[in-house]
């Protein structure tokens, strides 16, 4: 059963917030519950992303880029937005935290390149993540 859960919101949910929701999936199973949405849902995963996510076993089955739903911004622990761009009219008292991500395209590298450097830190934040949400539950 899960003791956390956060919502992981960009603005398509076709790559950052897909990315990181498989990725806390991979590292924390079902000790917290994960989700994603975007603001404005496309109609389908970025495949690079979908890719480098393959390469380190963190699995997408099942999911498709979807709206927020604004029951459940009432119900996680905490919403995170990635990078400047998505925006989120959340409710009084929801906890909501940017995570500027790296945008490796500025500095002139795209493709499956930039995609990996995005996964990698997005994994990195996600790992810091896991470790606080599980903490802050055990000394509940």
């Amino acid at each position: 059963m899960p003791t956390a859960s956060v919502l992981f919101v960009c603005v398509k949910n076709g790559g950052k917030s897909q990315m990181a929701a498989a990725l806390m999936r991979k590292t924390t199973g079902d000790r917290i519950a994960v989700h994603s949405a975007g603001t404005t849902p496309g109609s389908s995963l970025n495949a690079l992303s979908m890719q480098v996510l393959g390469e380190v076993d963190a699995p997408t089955a099942g999911e498709y880029p979807k709206p927020i739903d604004p029951q459940l911004l009432t119900e996680v622990d905490l919403v995170v937005t990635l990078g400047g761009e998505a925006h989120v009219d959340a409710p009084a008292g929801a906890v909501v935290e940017n995570w500027d991500t790296d945008e490796p395209s500025e500095r002139g590298i795209d493709g499956i390149e930039r995609m990996r450097l995005v996964r990698d830190d997005i994994a990195v934040r996600v790992e810091e993540l896991a470790t606080r949400l599980l903490s802050d539950a055990d000394a509940r």
